[in-house]
């Protein structure tokens, strides 16, 4: 349990600072740090903006008692000292996503309404970053009131790239040495204590499409990304668009030339959670080969597409996996392009630690040569597990479930944060597993994102107290 002298003292810490960590937000909203490549320099590799966020947020470290580096402009960090050599650290970044529109408040300021904060990053992640800075800071008032340093050195560290490439953490860990363990403050509670691995890849048909061809499948379009379920896509075919039979999610329109455009319409969503989700380029794929609009030197390929669409836990493919830790693996087929007179179609595979790129490479590439393709790895992230029986583990999610009143357990997602760079880590909160928002406030990367505050108050509690016991573990 919670020492009782300890809460009241976090206690009445938070609603000393809590205006101030408002404020605080409120300062690093105001900066418009998405990445900006365009204008980066030595000392602002990821762009003006987010080195700005950053020098912000070292300076309200440094006003909070933290002793502070600026590494470059990739990353920073706040640090109090410890008695020995083990590092205790918390991550969490200030460069965001776009503003986008459908905003009904300022996207740069925080607005506070009926509970709620409002305001580009308050969630994602500069909040967060506010209450990881203040939580170290009530660690360093503790080493003062009992006249002795943390056992642990506590390091908050700053990054300025996640939502992009994560270059800054890459180059922190090529300068500097890894923390012993690590949590990031942008995730959901009780805790993420894994994240499955990743490959992209790409079905490269051969040549058969081109300017001179009288080939009936004249070209195939779908998708924005390749980590996302493809919600719209087209083709165009050498057919009379009147004499093609109506079918559901399908609109067809004359394009000229004895041409016609079929439109496919599905619903999008996130490559790591496909449940619910209709991919547009299997609703047209499905369409294309009902209806034989196709030359026979296209048909193979069609058939491969139809085969990548056909499940979003790979069974369709023969490279399905699950284990202990993870749920199983999916599969997505995110864009369709034509290039080159060949049809290029990327898939995003989120995959548990019974299977890794070899295996799959193993079924995939000669499933591909199969229909006349070939199959390409374009990227790979392995997956990453912390023990979720380690006492590290075990300290934060029993301090979430006591402040709570919850039995929370850790879990693993499909997703990506900070932490699967890192050899022990976690990512921690601060928002409730499957929490859902009133319907004026925005989730994250969305318009009007927002925070509950009471909520955001309890996890400066749990941070506060769940690293004063990580400051008690024997970190091996």
């Amino acid at each position: 349990m919670v020492d009782k002298k300890l809460a009241a003292r976090v206690d009445a810490y938070v609603d000393e600072v809590w205006d101030s960590v408002v404020s605080d937000i409120d300062t690093l909203v105001q900066i418009e740090s998405v990445e900006d490549l365009e204008h980066a320099t030595d000392g602002a590799p990821f762009g003006p903006a987010p080195r700005a966020a950053l020098d912000a947020a070292l300076s309200i470290a440094q006003r909070l008692g933290l002793d502070t580096v600026n590494c470059n402009g990739y990353i920073g960090y706040g640090q109090i000292d410890g008695q020995d050599d083990k590092q205790i650290a918390t991550i969490a970044h200030a460069d965001i996503v776009p503003l986008g529109t459908g905003w009904d408040f300022d996207p740069l300021r925080v607005t506070r309404k009926d509970g709620y904060l409002i305001g580009r990053g308050v969630a994602d992640d500069k909040g967060p970053l506010v209450l990881s800075l203040y939580a170290a800071a009530f660690v360093r008032r503790e080493a003062e009131r009992s006249g002795s340093a943390p056992n642990h050195t506590l390091r908050t560290l700053i990054g300025t790239n996640e939502e992009t490439s994560m270059g800054d953490v890459e180059w922190y860990l090529q300068n500097y040495r890894e923390p012993d363990f690590l949590f990031t403050p942008d995730a959901e509670f009780p805790l993420i204590c894994g994240e499955k691995g990743r490959v992209q890849g790409a079905f490269r048909s051969q040549a058969i499409v081109g300017k001179n061809s009288n080939t009936v499948l004249v070209s195939l379009d779908g998708g924005t990304v390749a980590n996302a379920v493809c919600s719209l896509a087209e083709a165009l075919v050498r057919a009379n668009a009147k004499e093609l039979p109506a079918a559901n999610n399908i609109e067809l329109e004359e394009a000229g030339d004895g041409l016609t455009r079929i439109v496919a319409h599905g619903k999008g969503g996130h490559a790591s959670m496909p449940e619910g989700t209709l991919n547009a380029i299997g609703v047209l794929v499905d369409y294309l080969l009902d209806n034989k609009l196709y030359s026979p030197s296209q048909q193979s390929y069609l058939e491969l597409e139809q085969k990548i669409m056909a499940s979003t836990d790979g069974s369709s493919l023969g490279i399905d996996a699950t284990d202990k830790f993870f749920e199983p693996l999916t599969c997505i087929g995110g864009t369709v392009r034509t290039n080159k007179g060949c049809f290029v179609q990327t898939i995003d595979v989120r995959y548990p630690t019974s299977t890794n790129v070899d295996k799959m490479c193993e079924v995939l590439e000669p499933l591909a040569q199969q229909h006349g393709a070939c199959f390409e790895v374009q990227a790979n992230m392995t997956p990453f597990l912390t023990d979720p029986e380690s006492p590290e583990i075990q300290t934060l999610v029993s301090t979430y479930n006591e402040y709570t009143g919850k039995h929370g357990h850790a879990f693993t997602i499909g997703g990506g944060t900070y932490a699967r760079h890192f050899s022990k880590a976690a990512a921690f909160g601060p928002f409730e597993h499957g929490a859902t928002l009133p319907s004026w406030v925005g989730p994250e990367h969305g318009p009007n994102e927002g925070v509950n505050e009471e909520e955001f108050k309890q996890a400066l509690k749990i941070y506060i107290v769940a690293i004063m016991r990580l400051m008690e573990i024997s970190l091996d």
